[in-house]
């Protein structure tokens, strides 16, 4: 669903930075090999991804959520020097594409790959974090956040993507996805530990501010 017309769409990607020669590889070959390669962050979210990244610098970030790793390495262009992401997926077909692509960009010693489940695995990762991004199976987002926002450093920041759901959220909820969705942007607008920003990029993305 596209919230602009394709035409501004267009210019406003043209009049933005542009997308780093490695992701373009990268997103071609999630093109080709993976299934269901819309899941990839485009090129205008990618850069929007890194320019937060950069803004805050962060020390820690985890990634819920690595697919093929194009946002992992937006979220890197950004990590301080000393800095550390935690990236978590389910699918264990994925791990070599994404390790050939942390090698690529010379940052596979600043980032740990997690396989398994997300809710299981948060909890044993320690300390707490200045970035989070949320990017996995929709239906637990409510219990997400509720397991990083109290690790999350007073001024960091959470970014949770696919809020509005190709506009299902308007919608009477008729599935589980949409119905967790609905559950966790109101739960993010009433949480008064958090600054909350939804914008309409790609599918939905918000910022949320730790307070």
């Amino acid at each position: 669903m596209n919230f602009i017309a394709k035409n501004l769409e267009e210019y406003v990607a043209n009049h933005s930075e542009q997308e780093p020669i490695l992701l373009q590889e990268l997103a071609r070959e999630t093109h080709l090999k993976v299934l269901q390669p819309r899941m990839l962050s485009g090129a205008y979210q990618g850069r929007l991804l890194a320019m937060l990244s950069k803004l805050i610098a962060p020390k820690q970030v985890l990634e819920i959520g690595t697919f093929t790793g194009y946002s992992a390495l937006c979220l890197s262009e950004g990590l301080h020097v000393n800095g550390h992401i935690n990236t978590i997926d389910i699918n264990e077909e994925l791990s070599d594409m994404q390790q050939k692509y942390f090698k690529a960009a010379g940052v596979a010693d600043q980032i740990t790959q997690h396989l398994g489940n997300a809710s299981e695995l948060i909890p044993k990762i320690e300390g707490d974090f200045d970035l989070v991004f949320i990017d996995a199976d929709k239906e637990q987002y409510p219990l997400y956040f509720d397991l990083i926002v109290d690790r999350v450093s007073s001024g960091g920041l959470i970014i949770a993507d696919n809020v509005l759901w190709s506009g299902k959220v308007l919608e009477e909820a008729d599935d589980e996805a949409t119905k967790a969705l609905k559950i966790f942007n109101k739960k993010v607008a009433d949480d008064p530990r958090v600054e909350t920003l939804l914008l309409p990029v790609r599918d939905g993305l918000t910022l949320l501010r730790k307070r």
